[in-house]
């Protein structure tokens, strides 16, 4: 892989994780809720969206560059393992040991769906 793609790579990761910050914040501005529904809408819609990628990539032979940019670039640096984990960790520090729970599988269980989704449509 030549530097150029190295490059573009990093570039991509930085524009999602600037994205990941922005829908983040934007729902939990509007929710008010302890509950970090932020982080879960980004990591399911971030698996939705490399589902397709990847179905596009299986099924329709999508180029390895452009899958290579917004797959691990965009989509690696717009979902978020770290932040869900943080996230988890404080809320059964903080008593909320259901929560932590419900976020652990919310998470798990609809970004495998959400992936799932998204490499059935891809399909099509």
């Amino acid at each position: 892989m030549s530097p150029w793609v190295w490059l573009a790579v990093a570039g991509a990761g930085a524009g999602g994780a600037v994205v990941r910050y922005v829908v983040d914040v934007a729902i939990a501005a509007r929710l008010f809720r302890a509950f970090p529904v932020g982080t879960l809408t980004v990591n399911c819609t971030g698996s939705a969206l490399f589902g397709v990628l990847t179905g596009l990539a299986l099924y329709h032979g999508f180029p390895a560059t452009p899958k290579l940019l917004l797959g691990p670039g965009v989509c690696g640096a717009y979902t978020t393992f770290s932040t869900f984990s943080f996230e988890t960790v404080l809320l059964a520090q903080e008593g909320e040991r259901l929560n932590a729970a419900v976020n652990v599988g919310a998470n798990l269980v609809g970004g495998c769906l959400a992936a799932g989704a998204g490499l059935a449509l891809a399909a099509l």
